[in-house]
């Protein structure tokens, strides 16, 4: 792997969203509409903000989604509040987010390596691939895996490609099979009550103008090409990256009583999150001097910790490691970002 510096998010305290996914108590019938019964009981979450959080404002237009599962799916339901509702697309699997899109991801274990990435436009085209480490890991995407037995619709509320038409939004039904998902999961099966995955999601929208009745992406006369896309996700990334698995949200999964009905993050995230951040000074220190660093004070000038992370290096690999807040085991990462509990 070419070890490369790495981007460090922006963000003043580690503090991703967190959602109760209820258990679905009917089956789903997909017409893209969110205003039907099976949606009912399932809470919405917050509204999306920009994907570097706080540091630029807020989106312009409001995008928001419900959660349920049962013993079959993983089931999502997002509103894009759209006053301009285009799209190209029609090629499975081509690279949706150059239309306007909504999009999940999806980290079952939370070790940052083996997730899903699908993306939808408008027009239900989807791709959907995995990823064995994130880009900055040295990947790779495998788009030729797909989510067998994905179920997927549209609805708009408005007209599709018509900028003349009164148009107000656009809403998205996903129903993910089990049966898929738990390839990268836990112990090779769908979650159980109580536990809880990574996931985060991201709307990509690109500014237009109607040019002979139609949409076209609006291009910066000093560049000649489109401007850049805005990015507004659920849980805020700090950086213009959704492949940063370790900042997504928590998606809880409550029993049929409801249960449990909120969230408190564990202390051993707090553990993970410690490890992290050594993962991002070990990429930067080796961008910089050409060799992992032995030391946490010379690593981190400025950091107190009441324990110290363990940290061994050979070559152009290194492991650090820290207790789990109750000290019955340890939390280790690498190199490659891949994080694990011994």
């Amino acid at each position: 792997m070419n070890i490369s510096a790495v981007e460090v998010p922006l963000i003043d305290a580690y503090e991703p969203k967190s959602y109760i996914c209820q258990r679905a108590s009917s089956p789903l019938a997909l017409d893209g509409r969110l205003d039907k019964p099976f949606w009912k009981e399932a809470p919405w979450t917050e509204h999306f903000v920009d994907i570097e959080g706080d540091l630029k404002p807020l989106p312009s237009k409001r995008t928001r989604v419900k959660m349920l599962w049962d013993d079959d799916y993983f089931y999502f339901g997002a509103e894009l509040e759209e006053d301009e509702i285009w799209a190209t697309l029609e090629e499975r699997d081509a690279v949706i987010f150059h239309d306007n899109d909504f999009e999940i991801f999806i980290d079952p274990d939370g070790d940052t390596h083996q997730y899903y990435e699908f993306e939808i436009n408008a027009l239900n085209t989807v791709w959907d691939l995995m990823l064995v480490k994130p880009y900055r890991d040295g990947g790779p995407p495998v788009n030729g895996w797909d989510i067998k037995g994905l179920r997927t619709a549209v609805h708009i509320d408005g007209e599709l490609n018509n900028p003349q038409a009164d148009n107000r939004s656009w809403s998205v039904e996903v129903a993910m099979p089990w049966n898929a998902l738990k390839e990268c999961a836990p112990e090779g099966r769908p979650p159980m009550p109580g536990e809880y995955w990574r996931v985060n999601f991201s709307r990509v929208q690109w500014q237009v103008d109607t040019k002979e009745g139609v949409y076209r992406k609006r291009i910066n006369p000093q560049t000649k090409k489109p401007y850049p896309e805005d990015n507004w996700v659920w849980s805020p990334m700090g950086l213009v990256n959704m492949h940063y698995p370790e900042l997504w949200g928590y998606v809880v999964f409550a029993d049929d009583s409801g249960q449990p009905s909120r969230f408190q993050l564990p202390q051993d995230e707090g553990v993970k999150w410690q490890l992290r951040q050594v993962y991002y000074w070990q990429r930067n220190y080796y961008a910089e001097h050409g060799r992992y660093c032995t030391s946490f004070q010379q690593l981190a000038e400025d950091e107190v910790w009441p324990v110290l992370p363990a940290i061994a290096c050979t070559g152009k690999l290194f492991q650090a490691s820290l207790p789990s807040s109750d000290g019955t085991a340890s939390y280790y990462i690498r190199e490659d970002g891949k994080l694990w509990r011994e």
